[in-house]
């Protein structure tokens, strides 16, 4: 393929200049390659933090789009835009393509180009749009296990079908009207083709002249019925479709909790549950005995959406916010210039000792961490949930649809969307296998001590598996949360970035680290980005990594799944040697979450390859048919996917054990009412509790007695634990206010 000096060309005809934007494209040249536009742009990087390379990309009149190197090269990959959602934003050159396999970040070199390549890109969804929508409700139907919210819809939909039919039969016998008055000659040369244009709505196309399922023969052949018994046995069958819709109609109404008027849903839903004043709500779902809410709506309109049908053709959505380009400056992240942070930093380490309790007698310390250490010998711990979820959890691409390209820490989604777990206990719940950490401390061979920590790395997805669909609960400032297995203690220290510092230590080994991240949707996937880093402490050696991008996919059509994608370079900073780990992208027929990894030393030397997949094992490879296992994933429970897709270990997070009573922090997030509401079922209370939680929070802020962190203190652009809480622990909770 000859390389062009301009950015891009056509492969069509001069004529196609003049069609207008949105029409189907018919190139002439689709004999020579089926190419509709191709040319340079510059794409995302898959890494983070790596910026845009130039890469050339080619759409195909199949709706492919692929890219290469070079052209002529083979593609590096490529999607379908019959299966994508594509996104832009006004007075700007970029253009995000989120299809089911990939999402393509690309920015045009021009104006001109940008504009080629959205009439290209329309003239696709433009021929798919009509064809995806048609057959988008037919394929809801058939899903196993349809919810009857979505069933309404289909009466929605047949209620529009028979008014259409109505109609259509009303312009007939107006048809009939007008022939019946015309002459004998008018009849026998244009009767065919008016009867053919009304008529054509119930024949089968193309199949040896096959009638329509009316039984509707073709007009002016022998067998041709008078025009009277024609329009008896149309308006027959619309009476019959009449009745059928008011039957199935009546159906619904026999369950309390259906919405079985979509478009005249405007009742009062539940109380929205903003944690700012800007923050736009979203749809919140009664209990069952309730009936079900879909609306919800937004600060700076006051629309009311509602949930659609699912669908799994092509979209194009336009962004009213600038996405952000490349982070740059990712170091500046936890930076905070709010009151609460200066009054932290102006804070002198004594005072801030004093503030929670700390004793600085080093025998005090010992024998807090003695008392600690001695846990009762046997704990029982609980093996399921008091409730599984209750409601329905509502259309997630429903509230996500009309925030494309935006972060989403500020959509405050109701309960229905919550797992019964904050983002504390979350954070905690990925420390599962510590016991990982331990060895790399007892290990001696320092290969086998990163190997071993990359093992442990990896294993922290683990208990995403069947994780697609909820989310934790965003903590109040100062809350905190314990978990005396690894004693763990995270503390949200900050509102608005949210971000979370934790702390953990076992037998050799100490970790910490300071937690935020951003979601987006783009259109088909939801992107979580993990930001802050992750340090480990082994002895003298330090470790640090940073968490690639997390996907959910299907958001629109078929089953959710989660996928983990990019590279985590796991570093020792001591050494100088390091471990590379590849979180793979899933392909159609290939294997899924796949993770590979080199280990190197501060040369580049390869020392160890290891391979495994994050949701059930990591090796390291000693030769071409031996593997050390350095971890594999404990089964998950019998009856996990009935609580939430929780691991055992998660269902116990929010357990008061025995040796829990009495010593935990009014602040602990075990004692949310509006998770423990959630746990038991009572949706109700918990979007209640949650509301007055959020309320009280918003009321301490405006008074100016907003709670600072106790337990972590801000050094640069991390939150580092200060010490303290063990103690307090020991001596009681005397001095601490209750969040709720």
């Amino acid at each position: 393929m000859q390389q062009h000096n301009s950015t891009a060309h056509l492969a069509v005809n001069a004529s196609l200049a003049s069609t207008a934007p949105g029409r189907p494209v018919t190139p002439s040249s689709a004999a020579a390659g089926d190419i509709i536009y191709e040319g340079w742009v510059l794409k995302k990087r898959r890494k983070r933090m790596q910026g845009f390379a130039r890469r050339y990309f080619t759409l195909y009149t199949s709706g492919l789009l692929s890219y290469s190197f070079q052209p002529g090269q083979p593609p590096r990959d490529q999607v379908l835009l019959s299966q994508a959602a594509v996104s832009t934003a006004p007075g700007r050159k970029d253009i995000h393509i989120d299809a089911s396999n990939a999402t393509f970040h690309i920015k045009c070199l021009s104006e001109e180009d940008f504009d080629r390549w959205m009439f290209a890109f329309r003239s696709i969804l433009a021929q798919e749009l009509p064809k995806s929508r048609r057959s988008s409700l037919a394929r809801s139907a058939t899903r196993g296990g349809m919810h009857f919210a979505k069933a309404s819809l289909v009466v929605e939909e047949m209620g529009a079908t028979i008014a259409e039919l109505d109609d259509a039969l009303a312009a007939f016998q107006e048809e009939e009207q007008k022939r019946k008055r015309s002459s004998m000659r008018t009849k026998s040369e244009g009767g065919h083709s008016k009867d053919h244009g009304v008529l054509g709505l119930f024949r089968k196309g193309h199949h040896h002249g096959e009638s329509s399922h009316l039984g509707v023969p073709e007009p002016g052949s022998a067998e041709s019925p008078s025009s009277s018994e024609l329009l008896k046995r149309m308006a027959t069958a619309l009476e019959q479709l009449k009745h059928q819709h008011s039957a199935l109609n009546k159906t619904f109404h026999s369950y309390p909790s259906i919405d079985t008027n979509v478009s005249s849903t405007v009742g009062s839903p539940l109380p929205s549950t903003a944690e700012e004043d800007d923050e736009v709500h979203t749809p919140t779902t009664a209990s069952p005995g309730r009936k079900r809410m879909s609306a919800f709506s937004s600060h700076s309109d006051g629309s009311v959406w509602y949930d659609a049908p699912e669908y799994d053709g092509p979209e194009e959505f336009v962004l009213d916010v600038t996405p952000p380009a490349e982070e740059g400056q990712q170091n500046q992240l936890f930076h905070t210039n709010s009151r609460l942070t200066d009054r932290t930093d102006v804070t002198d380490a004594t005072e801030a000792g004093s503030s929670t309790g700390a004793d600085t007698d080093s025998e005090s310390e010992e024998t807090a961490e003695k008392s600690f250490t001695e846990e009762p010998t046997v704990v029982h711990r609980r093996t399921s949930l008091p409730s599984g979820p209750v409601g329905d959890e509502g259309s997630l691409f429903a509230v996500l649809k009309k925030n494309v390209g935006k972060d989403l820490s500020k959509v405050a989604l109701p309960v229905t969307f919550n797992e019964p777990l904050t983002m504390l206990q979350k954070a905690a719940e990925e420390l599962e296998y510590h016991d990982l950490l331990s060895r790399a401390a007892q290990s001696q061979d320092p290969v086998e001590r990163i190997c071993y920590v990359a093992a442990f790395a990896v294993s922290t997805y683990a208990n995403t598996k069947h994780r697609t669909g909820r989310k934790g609960f965003n903590p109040m400032l100062g809350e905190t949360f314990e978990e005396v297995r690894m004693h763990f203690i995270a503390e949200k220290v900050c509102h608005n970035p949210v971000i979370m510092a934790w702390h953990a230590q076992g037998e050799g080994w100490e970790l910490y680290a300071t937690s935020s991240g951003k979601t987006k949707f783009w259109g088909k996937s939801m992107e979580i980005i993990p930001q802050g880093t992750l340090h480990l402490k082994l002895g003298e050696e330090h470790f640090e990594w940073n968490r690639p991008s997390s996907f959910i996919r299907n958001l629109m059509m078929g089953t959710k799944y989660l996928e983990h994608i990019g590279k985590m370079v796991i570093k020792n900073t001591s050494r100088g040697d390091s471990c590379t780990l590849d979180f793979k992208e899933g392909g159609y027929w290939g294997p899924t979450n796949v993770v590979s990894g080199v280990v190197n030393s501060s040369s580049g030397d390869v020392l160890a390859n290891l391979e495994g997949k994050w949701d059930e094992q990591m090796a390291r490879k000693l030769d071409s048919s031996h593997l050390h296992v350095l971890w594999r994933i404990t089964p998950f429970p019998k009856n996990a996917m009935q609580y939430y897709g929780f691991t055992a270990f998660g269902i116990t997070l929010n357990e008061i054990t025995p040796d829990l009573e009495g010593k935990l922090p009014p602040t602990d997030s075990r004692y949310r009412p509006d998770v423990r509401a959630l746990e038991n079922g009572d949706l109700e209370a918990a979007e209640r509790e949650k509301q007055r939680l959020e309320d009280m929070q918003r009321d301490r802020r405006n008074r100016g007695q907003e709670c600072s962190p106790r337990w972590f203190k801000q050094v640069g652009d991390e939150w580092l634990y200060q010490g303290g809480y063990w103690e307090q622990r020991q001596r009681g909770w005397t001095d601490i206010e209750p969040l709720w």
